[in-house]
């Protein structure tokens, strides 16, 4: 059986499209399935079950990559194509069976609305990794007592809290009578966003420092997100990327919906300051092009009750 997975570019939705891919190597284990995704996210499915290709998508002009896509594709009898880009692609190539997802601006949760595609319940993100990619998270995080993980950077300056309060919160945190007292910090992060986050990196001791901002690619990030014991970071896919691997996960939200976006998990929070998304985003001055954080009013305080509450959630959903 042959089924085409399209899935997003962004690697935060496709975080959030795993558990439909895992129920589809559930429901159909002798499937052979092609992920087609945006080529930041590819590592996410280099040790999925029943995955036999993965297909990247570089964008490029004119909609050439899917163009390219469908030259990819087009020559196979596809079983089921599952398209949850909604394109037109997933009409195009030939299959006996097909579901592309429709539109939605109903108030709910993106799993909920990539579950609609295949007419099914939710399904919780869910991380693979391989023992190569295992074996290397245990080299950059070897043992040695807890890690708190934080995910200091995301994909649009204003949903980025400022790093010189993560510092502070990870000084809270590690501190003597802390929640995770002398616990190592892995500090998150892709290529180019260093700059960004030097504050914070400069800040935590250097025997305590696992800094990985632009260090591993993106499926050994996953292994090591494994080896944490708690994360604390912004709106992004890291912050899917935690929670998807069973990590106890706090998002902070600001011109973004935890609504819509939250982390998913039996031990997941979202935490934002005094202000909805509605209050910063439908504000008569709201620019989209701005590039000033938009989450100064979650101040640490708050973040640390947050975390507190989280980890007293009990281990099993």
């Amino acid at each position: 059986m042959r089924i085409l997975f399209i899935t997003s570019s962004r690697i935060g939705d496709a975080v959030l499209s795993t558990g439909l891919l895992d129920w589809l190597a559930r429901t159909y284990p002798r499937a052979r399935i092609t992920v087609a995704c945006g080529a930041a996210a590819a590592g996410l499915f280099e040790a999925a079950p029943n995955v036999t290709r993965v297909i990247p998508m570089t964008k490029r002009k004119r909609a050439g990559h899917w163009f390219d896509l469908w030259r990819a594709t087009c020559g196979h009898l596809w079983h089921l194509v599952v398209d949850l880009r909604g394109s037109a692609l997933g009409w195009a190539i030939p299959a006996l069976r097909r579901r592309v997802l429709k539109s939605s601006w109903e108030p709910k949760h993106r799993i909920v609305h990539l579950a609609s595609a295949l007419g099914i319940d939710p399904q919780l993100p869910v991380l693979w990794t391989s023992p190569d990619r295992q074996a290397e998270a245990l080299r950059l995080i070897p043992p040695g007592g807890p890690v708190l993980a934080l995910g200091p950077t995301a994909n649009w300056a204003p949903k980025q809290w400022p790093a010189e309060r993560f510092a502070e919160l990870a000084e809270r945190l590690t501190a003597p009578g802390g929640l995770l007292p002398d616990s190592r910090v892995a500090v998150f992060g892709g290529p180019g966003e260093r700059e960004s986050v030097r504050v914070l990196l400069e800040a935590i001791p250097t025997g305590r420092l696992v800094d990985l901002v632009g260090t591993c690619d993106l499926a050994a990030a996953a292994a090591c997100l494994g080896r944490a014991d708690l994360f604390v970071g912004n709106d992004s896919g890291l912050m899917h990327m935690a929670a998807a691997a069973g990590v106890p996960t706090l998002g902070l939200f600001g011109p973004s919906s935890e609504i819509f976006y939250g982390p998913c998990g039996p031990r997941t929070a979202s935490v934002r300051g005094a202000r909805s998304f509605e209050d910063i985003c439908h504000a008569p001055d709201f620019d989209h092009r701005d590039t000033d954080c938009m989450m100064l009013d979650l101040d640490t305080a708050k973040v640390l009750d947050a975390v507190a509450a989280l980890m007293t959630k009990g281990r099993t959903p």
